[in-house]
């Protein structure tokens, strides 16, 4: 293997930075994750197109917080600021489980080690910068910034928090995909305009002095929002403050939103119309190694890039608006979609890697099956306020055809070099179901599940159906678990036609807002009637910027304001999630004292089968896992 001059990556250490011939570095930034050059990394990118601006960007990976702050120092003052981001994921949401308990991995650290990264990272890198060089702006950008950017819920510290401006004491944030943002505020800071002064670019927020008056920049309109200290005293206040994020979030002729906290005004702009293609695709053609900076060898492989470096990420967004997700919050609900030919120049670039051996493990995005999904009449979509394109049913003007991404897997396919390429993202199942998506007028969406299945899937396919309950299915914005039959049975068919046997993996959530205990029992019922036995489950996390994280705390839902009952405590969520696992022998008499008690003898029935054909081992309790065992 031919080793690649260390001035390939975007330099880590004074002495990269002396190799290049730079007397001073024009930009630093300060991230939570380790270095990987590669455009699934946020860092990355940003570095990548400040460089590609003319700029002369360091990274600081993974600072020592702990110590004499050396590491944030190694570069001196940069000359125009310092960029911040906790990582490719909010710090606590990496740091701890559902139940609060410290994680003991990293999977953005080498080796996969923890304790690499403090928690509220943004913060906590802001802050010392501040100390440091109190004179330098600095910019927040990355994902936790992005949600935490107005008066927030913060499930950790079981408190309202003001924006993350507040705490980290920082010049600006970035929200949401920064590419359209940044390049405007490199466009000004070579211009000479300073950070503070820049107020009128989109997708921008800001604190501004409540005692002088804010100026009307882009003919937009102002939205004021119920400010921090109104939120702190009514929880309906913060709900309704919710709603207003959101839809002006996923709107086109979106107005600026503004909040008082203090003696200061939150100021956030409007977002970018999403990126259209030749903008996305000029962040994934940027020169990356597609490789960790050499310098983490010894340390042990980074497991999240060992899980995606053989895979391509062929779109931007999610039109599902989920209510636990956060991927509409930060990514938008429009489809931002990568051309054939960059996609097909990313497969080819993959191919040439030290270690490939044919496979790519995943040819996808937030969801498998949007790529260049959008609205039939796009001055329809430019006025709508709806926060998902499919929930309660699927706008009649979303081009839901699959034609693109079927097309497009034949060309990768077509490669000599490629012997396999999987789907590993999960596959938004309901698009692909007729009673659900009217739109299959030409039978692209069968003749995509027929490629998907016969030629994509790695031994098993992923879907999110999570969960069996209508209503709290309405509460998620998911469709009815009714799909999820209509879709396995279309599935299994596919399957016996070629003599396949690739499993179906089902995810599904416990404690969500609007799912009790009997809706759980019933789930666990109703998946064993299918054959599943669930591995893998997933408690509830309310994540800041999610309609779900707003009805976990003020107990309302932020669109009706009507009461949604939610599991809180420990034991609540802990007796909620065991449902999950009522195959095993240590939850059964668990199981039959909880039904017994919820007077529900059908599901105890369903579940553990009556106590006699338990104790003969007669047919009754493993009719169904037993021949998912064998497979």
């Amino acid at each position: 293997m031919i080793e690649r001059p260390l001035t390939d990556w975007l330099p880590l250490t004074k002495q990269e930075v002396e190799k290049r011939g730079w007397d001073e570095v024009d930009i630093v930034l300060v991230s939570g994750d380790a270095y990987v050059d590669h455009p699934a990394f946020g860092t990355a990118v940003i570095g990548r197109i400040m460089e590609s601006e003319g700029f002369r960007v360091a990274i600081i990976a993974q600072p020592n917080w702990k110590d004499d702050l050396r590491d944030f120092k190694k570069f001196g003052k940069p000359k125009y600021f310092f960029g911040v981001t906790a990582g490719c994921m909010d710090s606590m949401v990496n740091h701890y489980t559902a139940n609060k308990r410290l994680r003991s991995n990293d999977s953005y650290t080498p080796g996969g080690e923890a304790g690499f990264r403090p928690d509220y990272a943004t913060i906590v890198y802001t802050n010392i910068l501040k100390k440091l060089y109190p004179d330098v702006p600095v910019l927040l950008g990355g994902i936790e910034a992005s949600l935490r950017r107005v008066t927030h819920y913060d499930y950790w510290q079981d408190k309202l928090m003001p924006s993350i401006l507040v705490d980290a004491g920082a010049d600006m944030l970035v929200y949401g995909m920064g590419e359209q943002p940044l390049r405007e505020i490199l466009r000004l800071t070579r211009m000479g305009v300073p950070l503070a002064s820049m107020r009128n670019i989109n997708q921008v927020a800001f604190l501004h002095d409540a005692n002088t008056e804010l100026r009307e920049y882009n003919n937009w309109n102002t939205v004021a929002l119920a400010s921090h200290e109104e939120c702190l005293e009514d929880k309906i206040k913060y709900a309704a403050n919710f709603k207003i994020v959101e839809v002006e979030s996923n709107k086109w002729q979106a107005n600026r939103i503004t909040q008082q906290v203090g003696d200061q005004v939150l100021v956030i702009n409007p977002p970018f119309k999403t990126m259209d293609e030749a903008e996305v695709d000029k962040s994934f053609d940027l020169p990356y190694t597609r490789m960790p900076h050499p310098k983490y060898k010894k340390r042990g492989p980074i497991p999240a890039y060992e899980m995606i470096k053989f895979s391509v990420n062929m779109h931007r967004g999610c039109f599902g608006g989920c209510s636990f997700c956060t991927i509409s919050a930060h990514q938008g609900k429009f489809i931002a979609s990568r051309s054939e030919t960059s996609v097909l120049k990313e497969v080819e670039e993959i191919t040439k890697h030290p270690e490939f051996k044919g496979y790519i493990s995943d040819l996808g995005g937030p969801s498998a099956n949007m790529y260049k999904m959008k609205g039939k009449d796009e001055s329809i979509c430019a006025r709508c306020q709806s926060p998902s394109c499919i929930h309660p049913v699927i706008c009649s003007n979303l081009d839901t055809s699959h034609k693109p991404l079927t097309e497009l897997y034949r060309k990768v396919d077509a490669n000599p070099k490629i012997k396999k390429a999987f789907v590993g993202s999960g596959v938004r199942y309901d698009l692909l179901v007729d009673d659900f998506n009217k739109n299959n007028e030409d039978g692209n969406h069968d003749e995509y599940m027929e490629q998907l299945v016969t030629r994509h899937v790695s031994g098993r396919l992923k879907v999110a159906p999570e969960h069996t309950a209508d209503d709290t299915l309405r509460v998620m914005r998911k469709p009815s678990f009714k799909y999820f039959k209509l879709f396995k049975k279309k599935y299994d068919l596919i399957q016996q036609k070629h003599n396949l046997n690739q499993p179906l993996i089902p995810y599904f959530i416990s404690s969500h807002p609007g799912c009790e205990e009997a809706d759980m029992a019933n789930l666990a019922a109703e998946t064993k009637d299918m054959g599943f036995q669930l591995e893998q489950v997933q408690d509830f996390t309310p994540t800041p910027m999610t309609v779900a994280e707003v009805i976990y705390y003020t107990g309302v839902h932020p669109y009706t304001l009507k009461p949604v009952k939610t599991a809180k405590t420990r034991d609540e969520k802990q007796a909620q999630n065991r449902y999950f696992f009522w195959y095993k022998p240590e939850y059964k008499d668990w199981i039959r004292q909880r039904l017994t008690k919820l007077n529900r003898p059908d599901l105890l029935e369903r579940l553990l089968g009556s106590p006699k054909s338990e104790k003969t081992g007669k047919p009754g309790f493993s009719r169904n896992f037993s021949k998912k065992k064998k497979r």
